[in-house]
């Protein structure tokens, strides 16, 4: 792909854009004459009047917007005001993973033969060993498990040994609420995990639930993969057609049992519900040992969690799709574990062990090297789920500007979600905001919502050939999202007037009961549970 190209601004554009009042900043004399719409004045006014928006009452809002090309600050409010960032955090993640792994890094999945062969007899452990991938799937295992019937092996004396020690025992981020155990958006990390599909929710296995034919009858489970050492208990009702979903599927911590409630409308179709499991490693390898079993290949001793001895033998390899591929699913769907996977990467990389602090030292490391540190903040994990991270809208800026001139950035930039585009690997978790406005189709930017927190921060292509960099971070507000005042202050900077309709009226999202049922941002949105 062609690099796409630094706009500067153009010296007459340059010339109104810099004079444009910082707001909370120093006070200027006012304006001799009354603003033109199109003027620097006008967009101040018409942003400062968004942010008194009575929906942002004791809310914290950091505003800052610069000129992607040079920087030229050209509107702010509170920019460095420490803010929670949510997903936000996620560009810090993916431009220290590929600056520092590269883009053309993979995860290799091993399988190693631990003892003799005599024929078609291994005495002793067949190890599956993890390589950190965080898009392995049921059907790669499949394929390993060929290659090892391949190689004549039919029948092993020990175990499957599950070996998740590339990265540390650690399962959790660090203040991830606890009752989000269950939910696939806050998976345990483990070196060793599996995933169902291409969205790379690692960790997870999916119930697909459907109907019975009649109301009252018990709704239908599927279970993916079908080997996963979960039990289910309780059950889906059918409700009567047109009643209301009131499917639940939970799991409690330290175990996998899958406790399902709640009923299903009689006229409705399948729905898919994604869990997080406990101990990842044991997933992985006991899906494994049953692809073997499938293959024609006995193990004699189940499936046991240990690292690899020393002496072993490789006898099948299965490699990821590149770094640069992979920042797809985690930016534009804003994948938590993929986040989590690439810091204990780095850390075992680049220092030798794969923790979080080793990690995250590194990239701390990289944001200092290159002078991407102009404000104090603080990064516990890899994609803002923690509620101790801390970011500023200057630290962001900073970041947004220095992506732009390195190697990989093509495969950052295109990675972030795009506004309004209906494809769901283009458009992502923007998909459904600022359709049919000014910004549609020009925002690439990566959104952030927890309970209480609102962000977005980007770049903007103005139809005039100027790129825009922003970030809007909003925090500690109750009741409704402010999101839509974000997409209205976006629409305000790709445009020369206000939204039509403003504030907050601009054609944007379908509506958050539209959205895939797997964008666990609008489920935080909407729900208020994360």
């Amino acid at each position: 792909m062609p690099r796409i190209p630094v706009r500067r601004l153009a010296a007459p554009l340059a010339a109104v854009l810099v004079t444009l009042l910082p707001v909370g900043g120093a006070p200027a004399a006012p304006a001799a004459t009354p603003a033109a719409p199109g003027s620097p004045g006008a967009l101040g006014g018409d942003l400062d009047h968004l942010l008194a928006d009575p929906r942002l009452t004791g809310a914290e809002v950091s505003v800052l917007v610069e000129d992607a090309a040079d920087g030229t600050v050209l509107y702010q409010h509170d920019p460095a005001a420490l803010m929670l960032p949510a997903s936000t955090q996620k560009t810090v993640t993916a431009a220290a993973a590929l600056d520092l792994l590269g883009p053309d890094h993979r995860f290799t999945t091993e399988v190693l033969a631990a003892g003799p062969r005599d024929g078609e007899r291994l005495d002793g452990d067949l190890v599956l060993r993890g390589g950190g991938d965080p898009s392995l799937q049921a059907a790669d295992l499949d394929a390993l498990a060929a290659r090892v019937a391949a190689a004549g092996v039919r029948r092993v004396t020990g175990s499957v040994l599950a070996d998740a020690s590339r990265y540390d025992s650690v399962p959790l981020g660090p203040a991830w609420a606890w009752d989000d155990q269950a939910a696939y958006y806050s998976p345990q990390i483990s070196a060793l995990t599996l995933t169902t599909d291409s969205d790379d929710d690692v960790g997870s296995v999916r119930l697909t639930l459907t109907p019975d034919t009649v109301s009252g009858g018990p709704a239908a489970v599927r279970l993916t993969p079908p080997d996963a050492p979960v039990r289910l208990a309780g059950q889906v009702a059918t409700g009567p057609a047109g009643s209301a979903d009131t499917v639940a599927v939970d799991r409690h911590p330290g175990g996998n049992e899958l406790l399902l409630s709640g009923s299903l409308p009689a006229d409705a179709g399948p729905r898919d519900e994604w869990v997080a499991v406990d101990d990842p490693a044991n997933l992985a390898g006991t899906v494994f040992a049953a692809a073997l079993a499938r293959h024609g290949v006995s193990v004699a001793s189940g499936v046991r969690e240990q690292p690899a001895p020393a002496e072993t033998r490789e006898l099948a390899a299965h490699d990821s799709a590149p770094l640069a591929d992979l920042m797809v699913p985690f930016l534009k769907l804003s994948n938590n574990g993929i986040a989590e996977h690439l810091v204990k990467e780095i850390g075992a990389v680049k220092a030798g062990a794969g923790s979080w602090a080793a990690g995250l030292d590194q990239v701390r490391g990289f944001l200092r090297r290159h002078g991407l540190e102009p404000t104090p903040a603080r990064q516990v994990d890899g994609s803002g789920l923690s509620r101790q991270d801390l970011i500023t809208g200057q630290r962001l800026l900073a970041l947004l500007r220095f992506a732009r001139q390195q190697p990989w950035y093509n495969a950052w930039y295109n990675a972030l979600p795009v506004a309004g585009d209906p494809r769901r690997l283009v458009g992502g978790t923007l998909t459904d905001r600022m359709r049919g406005t000014a910004a549609a189709g020009r925002v690439h930017a990566k959104t952030g919502s927890m309970t209480g927190v609102a962000a977005l921060a980007g770049y903007l292509d103005r139809a005039d050939g100027h790129t825009l960099a922003f970030s809007v971070l909003v925090g500690n507000f109750v009741g409704d999202s402010p999101q839509p005042l974000i997409d209205d202050l976006v629409v305000r900077l790709a445009g020369d007037g206000p939204p039509a309709g403003s504030p907050s009226t601009a054609p944007r999202s379908t509506g958050p009961e539209t959205a895939h049922p797997r964008n666990w941002e609008t489920t935080c949105t909407t729900a208020a549970r994360c």
